[in-house]
């Protein structure tokens, strides 16, 4: 792997432009160590006092009635942030979009089932369990199946 670094004043902003000859692991790892470099944590309002909450513990993320939603063990509390700015944030974390309406965090699956109509139902370490629609469903599988996740979390 070659490596070159250019110092300039006239950049505004830092950019990373990566060649490759195919898609590896090394690859993979390599964006995932650059995008953890975000911030670790997450806000949640519960009855009027913030909260810092670790993405680790989160097991998914959802919008209803146009409000957004971190679920940690059984509770369920607001975070202040679009769906897709959480998943953003928390694309590096192994946060993966199952709906329109729901990201989830891969490490947190205990197993999952395949329904009748072709949705996936994941079910959770703490209990939880949320459905995975299908147009989501292959690439949380592979994602899965094929190793797509490291062991460090």
């Amino acid at each position: 792997m070659k490596i070159h670094i250019d110092l300039d004043d006239k950049y505004e902003e830092t950019s990373i432009t990566i060649q490759a000859k195919e898609w590896s692991k090394e690859l993979d790892d390599l964006i995932s160590m650059i995008k953890q470099q975000k911030p670790q944590r997450l806000f949640g309002v519960k009855e009027d006092q913030t909260i810092l909450l670790e993405p680790t513990n989160i097991d998914y993320v959802f919008v209803e009635n146009r409000k957004t939603y971190a679920v940690v063990q059984k509770e369920q509390i607001e975070v202040r942030m679009k769906l897709y700015e959480v998943e953003e944030l928390l694309v590096s974390r192994h946060f993966m979009r199952f709906s329109k309406s729901v990201i989830g965090n891969l490490h947190q699956i205990a197993r999952f089932e395949l329904s009748f109509n072709g949705n996936l139902c994941v079910y959770f370490h703490s209990g939880n369990k949320e459905y995975i629609t299908r147009k989501y469903v292959n690439s949380i599988k592979e994602k899965l199946m094929i190793g797509g996740l490291t062991d460090g979390k």
